[in-house]
């Protein structure tokens, strides 16, 4: 099993009995992973955006531990250690899992978005998330025009709303 395979069976078995947040990871890693190839990433960014992608909500486990909350900022705080743990576990380079632990505690900034992973991630989450919280059509339109910045990102955002 390559690294992908390994640390998306990984993060399944530490949300192990809670469908909906395995679910919400593998389909941001989906939208990432598409979104990533078809604006051309380098091959070490796509690889980070990936691991980023299906370890973004790591920290929803201890946030919700410790604060009663999955509330963003907690995730943010909680989601790179979770991390660093778990990627060092499966080897992962150094320099990757402190760019991986950056996006995590970035995921829910949108403001001062400036790499091509960070934004990419964003959208992906936003791909996954309006659809989950049945956001309004004109709250859709806004995320589009403020926070989507990519071709295809905003090309599957269109597609899928059909605006």
């Amino acid at each position: 099993m390559d690294r992908m395979g390994r640390l998306g069976q990984e993060m399944i078995n530490y949300y192990a009995g809670d469908p909906r947040r395995i679910n919400h990871f593998l389909k941001v890693y989906g939208f990432a992973k598409a979104i990533g190839a078809s604006e051309g990433l380098d091959r070490g960014t796509q690889e980070i955006l990936e691991i980023a992608a299906l370890t973004h909500d790591i920290g929803i486990k201890q946030s919700e531990i410790k604060y009663g909350s999955s509330a963003g900022q907690y995730q943010q705080t909680e989601g790179p250690p979770e991390a660093e743990k778990m990627l060092n576990r499966l080897g992962v380079d150094k320099t990757v899992i402190d760019r991986v632990c950056w996006l995590i505690a970035h995921h829910h900034t949108y403001t001062d978005i400036r790499d091509a992973d960070h934004q990419i991630l964003v959208e992906a989450d936003f791909l996954v998330n309006i659809y989950e919280d049945d956001m309004p059509p004109d709250a859709i339109r806004s995320v589009h025009d403020r926070v989507f910045k990519t071709k295809a990102g905003k090309k599957m955002l269109r597609a899928l709303y059909e605006f």
